[in-house]
C-alpha cells in the first residue's frame, strides 16, 4: 500500500534537500515547499527514526529519490541486493523520479566513498548504457542520471563528455538529472565553455534540475554541497531555464546543513528565476538565449 497520498505525476517549483535536521520544523509548521528529495540510501533500514518521519512527509508532500549506489559505471554485476531494498521503497513510497549518477562506487564488490569518474570512450559509454537498461527494468520504470563533478580528465577519452551524456540517453532511454553546479565546476577545472555544454544538452530529456555550492580550493573548485549557491552558477542556471524551460529545481545542500529558512531563501531565489521565465510565456528556443557578459 502507498504511503505517499499526496505523489504527483509531475513536480514543479523549487524542491529542498530532506535532511534530519529538520524533520520537526518540516512536520510543525507544513512549510510551502513543492516537493522534497530523499537520499534513498539513508532509508534502507528494515526500521527506525527516518523511515518514520519519511512516512509522515510523505503524506503532505511529493518525493523524489536520489542515490548514489547504484553503482552504474562499475564492471561488477549489479547489486541486487539494493535494488530490491529499492524496490521496496519505491513501492512504499511512490517517488515521482528515482536517480542516480553517471560515475562508479564499487570494485570487486567493495565499495567506495565517493562517485568516481569514468573515461568517456564508446566502451564506457556501452556498458553504462547496459546497466542503466537493467536497472529500468528492474524498477520497471525510466531513471533519471546526474553528469558528474568532475577534477580530472582521462587521456584516453574518445569524446566530450557532453556527447558522452548524449549518446548514454539515447542508447538507454533515460533521461537527465542536470546537475548546473557540476557543470560550472568542471568547466573551470578542465576549461571547457560551461555554456556550450548546456548547448549540446537535449532539452526534452532533462527533467530536473540540481543546484549546489561549492568551495574554492588551491588551484580548483571542489563540489561540497555545502555552501550557498555561487553568483556564476546562478548565471549558468538562468541560462539553463532559457534552454531548457521551467524544469523542476532542487536546493541541494549536504555538508554543514544549515537553518531550514537558509535552504528557503536560496529556494526563492530558484523560483523567481523560474517564475520570470514563466510569465515571459516565451518557449525556450536558442534564438532567445542570452549569455551573461
Amino acid at each position: 500500500m502507498s504511503h505517499n497520498p499526496v505523489k504527483a505525476d509531475l513536480i514543479s517549483g523549487t524542491g529542498l534537500g530532506l535532511r534530519f535536521e529538520h524533520y520537526q520544523r518540516i512536520l510543525a509548521d507544513r512549510p510551502n515547499v513543492p516537493w522534497f528529495e530523499v537520499l534513498v540510501d539513508n532509508y534502507m533500514g528494515k526500521g527506525g527514526l527516518p523511515l518514520h518521519y519519511l512516512e509522515q512527509i510523505c503524506q503532505h508532500y511529493p518525493i523524489t529519490f536520489h542515490g548514489v549506489g547504484m553503482s552504474l559505471g562499475s564492471t561488477d554485476p549489479l547489486n541486487l541486493d539494493y535494488f530490491k531494498q529499492l524496490k521496496q521503497l519505491k513501492q512504499r513510497f511512490e517517488p515521482v523520479h528515482i536517480s542516480d549518477h553517471i560515475a562508479w562506487i564499487s570494485v570487486s564488490r567493495q565499495y567506495m566513498h565517493d562517485l568516481l569518474p569514468l573515461p568517456y570512450t564508446r566502451e564506457a559509454m556501452n556498458l553504462i548504457s547496459v546497466r542503466i537498461c537493467q536497472a529500468q527494468d528492474i524498477l520497471g520504470e525510466s531513471i533519471l542520471v546526474e553528469n558528474p563533478s568532475s577534477y580530472l580528465s582521462f587521456k584516453n577519452s574518445e569524446m566530450s563528455e557532453v556527447e558522452f551524456i548524449q549518446r548514454v540517453l539515447d542508447k538507454s532511454g533515460c533521461d537527465l538529472l542536470l546537475d548546473v553546479n557540476n557543470i560550472y565546476v568542471s568547466a573551470q577545472n578542465q576549461g571547457f565553455d560551461a555554456y556550450e555544454y548546456l548547448d549540446g544538452i537535449p532539452a526534452k530529456q532533462v527533467k530536473e534540475i540540481h543546484l549546489a555550492g561549492f568551495e574554492y580550493r588551491e588551484g580548483y573548485l571542489y563540489d561540497t554541497h555545502g555552501y550557498e549557491v555561487r553568483n556564476e552558477v546562478w548565471d549558468l542556471y538562468q541560462y539553463a531555464i532559457q534552454r531548457f524551460g521551467a524544469v523542476p529545481t532542487l536546493i541541494e545542500w549536504d555538508n554543514d546543513v544549515p537553518e531550514f529558512d537558509t535552504l528557503i531563501v536560496e529556494a526563492d531565489k530558484a523560483n523567481s528565476i523560474l517564475n520570470r521565465f514563466a510569465a515571459s510565456h516565451r518557449k525556450p528556443t536558442s534564438s532567445t538565449l542570452t549569455k551573461p557578459a
